[in-house]
This record gives structure tokens, sequence and C-alpha cells, in this order.
């Protein structure tokens, strides 16, 4: 699927901020969280070969910058050493600015461990957690990322996005995510947020709670989503060019749950496959449950597969 050019990669080729000095070693997650906090266009020199930064703090993103973009070149590794979230943006409910980009990158085995609590959304997002601004990740892997295993709304194994800027989609391109996990929306997790994902993979990733949305009695809640779990009113979700496959829910959804409770929005599915993606409890469509202002329906579907 062609890109639109708002989704693409930045160009990094003058950076603001380069991390390390050309070697293994100069590549620390202490220059990954300095370099974040000071934004800009940000890329590594951390010798030819590719390397693994285990982070021991989450780098977060300032209000004061516009852009952040984080280019790791194809040899970059984050990892969260199973312990750690990675990114996390808190740019103000629906807010503009900053925005963050994420590029030729992988992330493995980040975590999230707080629960959910009444009176706060920062939950969920085991690598990367935003809420507000605007997000783009390109050609980047998710790779067993994990958030709590329980919780009604909580989700996003590998990214969760929240109350963000509704003029522009989270953009999510040419990216794979495999064995990523969390109460619900193993990889990707969405709250009062548009999502564009193309010329994706999303392979292995599992809603592991239980209970649902409401949670019910006697339940923790969650399980929904094995792949995507989007919730919010007047959204849109939108999959093209994308395979998912092999991803489960323990409730409803094993590829994706879409559920717009007020105001209207579409799930649209365009020139992709989604295979054997079971749902343990409830769908309406093979693998998804679709569902908008109180009532179930179908998601758009152009020229794909679905079963």
């Amino acid at each position: 699927m062609t890109v639109p050019p708002a989704g693409q990669a930045v160009v990094t080729s003058h950076p603001d901020h380069v991390i390390g000095s050309g070697t293994p070693a100069s590549c620390t997650p202490a220059a990954v969280v300095a370099a974040v906090a000071a934004g800009g266009v940000i890329t590594f020199s951390c010798g030819p070969n590719p390397v693994t930064i285990t982070m021991t703090a989450t780098a977060t993103v300032a209000n004061t910058s516009q852009q952040v973009v984080l280019d790791g070149g194809g040899k970059v590794t984050l990892s969260g050493g199973g312990k750690t979230r990675i990114l996390s943006m808190n740019a103000g409910w629906e807010q503009q600015w900053p925005q963050l980009v994420v590029q030729n990158l992988t992330f493995t085995d980040a975590y999230s461990g707080t629960r959910q609590t009444g009176g706060s959304l920062v939950y969920g997002g085991g690598a990367i957690f935003d809420e507000g601004g605007q997000l783009k990740v390109v050609n980047s892997a998710f790779l067993g990322n994990s958030c709590y295993a329980t919780g009604p709304d909580l989700g996003g194994g590998a990214i969760r996005a929240v109350g963000m800027y509704l003029a522009s989609p989270v953009y999510i391109t040419d990216d794979t995510f495999s064995g990523n996990s969390c109460s619900n929306g193993g990889a990707l997790s969405g709250l009062y947020a548009n999502f564009d994902i193309i010329n994706s993979l999303l392979t292995g990733n599992k809603a592991i709670g239980w209970g649902a949305n409401p949670a019910a009695a006697g339940t923790p809640g969650g399980g929904s989503g094995g792949a995507i779990y989007t919730d919010g009113d007047q959204y849109n979700l939108s999959v093209a060019g994308t395979v998912m496959r092999d991803n489960t829910a323990r409730e409803g959804g094993g590829g994706i749950f879409f559920v717009v409770n007020a105001g209207g929005g579409a799930l649209r599915i365009a020139y992709s496959t989604l295979q054997d993606n079971p749902s343990g409890e409830f769908q309406n469509v093979p693998g998804i449950f679709d569902s908008v202002n109180g009532q179930d329906t179908h998601p758009i579907v152009v020229s794909s597969s679905i079963g």
C-alpha cells in the first residue's frame, strides 16, 4: 500500500543529537534518556554492528519539544530488560504537540507493571505510552513486550495511545509486532485515538486478561483484542496492506476489538489478510469484535481475506 507523506519516515541526515561516539559502550541508557528529554532529531553512533541498549529508566519526552525523532538506523535495539517501559510522552489530552516519531528501531522485553486504577489513564503501553500529541512509528519491530496482565481497559503490550490529537492518526507504518501481551490489546491499545496501520505484520500477540470491560463479577477484567484494542468516542481505525495471524484473546476479538461508544466511527480493512485470530468468548466477524454506538456492526472490507 502507498503510504501517505504524513506516515513516512522523517529525514534524519542532520540530527540535533547523536547518542554514542562510535562504540557500543558509548550508547548508554542514560544517554538515551538525556537525548529524548532534549528533543529534536536523534540518531545513534554505536559502531558498525547491531547493538542492544537495556534501559534502566523510561525515556520521557518533554512537552517543551515540538518534535522528537528517534532513529535507530536499523541497528539499535532498545530493551526493557523485562521490567522497564522504554518511552513515554504525556502531552495532555488531545493536545497537538509534541509529535513523537520512532523509526528504524527494535523494542524488546519492555514492561509496564502499572495497574488500572480509578482517575488515572497512565497504564499499559509496555514499550511506548503516549497521552496526547501525535505519534508515528515507522519500520520498527516490537518483540516480546508486555504490560500488566489484568484490568478492564488496560492495554497495549507494545504501544498504548490515549487522548491523542484527533486531527492526525497514530501512524503505524511498515512495523512488526510479535509475541507481545497485555490484559487487552496484546500489541496496540488506543483510547480516543485514530489509528492508521499500514503495511505491517502482527502475529502471536495475546490479550491475556479475563472478564471483559466492564469487568464481569468476580473477575479483574480484560482479555479483548489479541492484537489491537481500541475504545472511545468518534474515532476510526484503518488497517491497510497488513497481515494479522495467530493473535489470540481470552474474551472478544482475537485480532481486533473496536468499540465506538458514541459519535460514530468506522473500522476499515483494505488489502489485508486477517487469519487464525481466535476469540475466546465473542466476536461478530472472524477474529473481530466491531461495535459502533452500541450496535454490533461489520467492518468496511476492501479486497481483504478475513477468516
